[in-house]
């Protein structure tokens, strides 16, 4: 079994501090409790509750983050937190006793429509993963039971989950009027009984923290730096919207050239190349003058 790491990362609140960890901690629940008696169903929480100083403890997806009381600063106390969280983990401790098995989550699920004409996003209510999964068959989906049980409808080609949503591709055969609601009652019944999306020990989910992603910038250069920021800032939210993924590939200076990878919506969408052209390559070339010439896009 390998170990789980917990990391510290700050929040924009100098009470609150979330300690991330490289593993699931709940499937698809959210958990806050403002004292002892009310974390009587989590032993992690009421443990936590023992530190005089702890004022709220929030349980959710891969994190726990927890407010503290003024009387303490939490780089006096947050290490060794950081370490009882990550003890308590490694030793199979329980995080939230399931009281109600049987009992279904309350859950909506909406379709919605993308650029591109082969690709329809589903909205959940919930959150659905840490970090975004692309499926092209369903051999790769052994990680996901999700994805590999919507590749048992005969029109699905690919899968793309990203936070609260998935991106289904389907075959040419199909017609989206015949099978969205289809698609739409199967992914709300699943994520109601609680089966889950992504096997917790995937490697992604341990490499997709905030601390890996942080590492993995401050190896990149300085134009690289530069390019990832705009396209987080500018482009990703408009291309989420459409139910896709737009990733910093790599940064040639010799040839002035951007490589990135379009998934989910984007991958293989008509109006992509458009879209790279007209819009990030022309944002490049503004943003960073004479540094970018050409963006390229492989698809994911």
């Amino acid at each position: 079994m390998n170990k789980i790491g917990v990391s510290i990362q700050e929040t924009s609140n100098p009470l609150i501090i979330k300690f991330e960890a490289n593993s699931f901690l709940t499937q698809y629940e959210s958990f806050e409790f403002n004292n002892i008696d009310e974390a009587k169903h989590s032993p992690l929480a009421q443990q936590l509750f023992y530190l005089p100083f702890v004022k709220k403890v929030y349980i959710s997806g891969n994190f726990v983050a927890i407010e503290r009381f003024n009387i303490v600063a939490w780089k006096d106390v947050q290490n060794e937190v950081r370490e009882q969280i990550e003890n308590y983990l490694n030793e199979g401790g329980i995080i939230v006793e399931n009281t109600s098995k049987s009992k279904k989550i309350a859950v909506t699920v909406y379709a919605e429509s993308t650029p591109n004409p082969t690709v329809t996003k589903f909205v959940a209510n919930k959150k659905l993963v840490p970090t975004l999964f692309e499926f092209t068959s369903i051999d790769e989906a052994k990680v996901s039971p999700f994805a590999s049980e919507l590749f048992h409808f005969s029109f699905v080609k690919s899968v793309f989950i990203d936070e609260n949503y998935v991106s289904i591709t389907k075959y040419d055969v199909a017609d989206w009027n015949d099978i969205t609601m289809e698609l739409r009652e199967f992914i709300k019944s699943y994520i109601e009984n609680g089966k889950p999306i992504i096997a917790a020990d995937t490697p992604q989910i341990k490499n997709n923290t905030e601390a890996v992603k942080e590492e993995s910038f401050e190896a990149l250069d300085d134009i690289s730096k530069e390019i990832v920021n705009i396209l987080e800032e500018y482009v990703k939210p408009a291309v989420a919207s459409d139910g896709g993924n737009i990733q910093f590939e790599s940064y040639d200076p010799k040839r002035k050239l951007v490589r990135v990878i379009l998934q989910g919506a984007c991958s293989g969408c008509p109006s992509s190349t458009f879209t790279l052209k007209s819009g990030i390559e022309n944002m490049l070339k503004e943003m960073l003058k004479d540094k970018v010439e050409i963006v390229e896009a492989i698809n994911g």
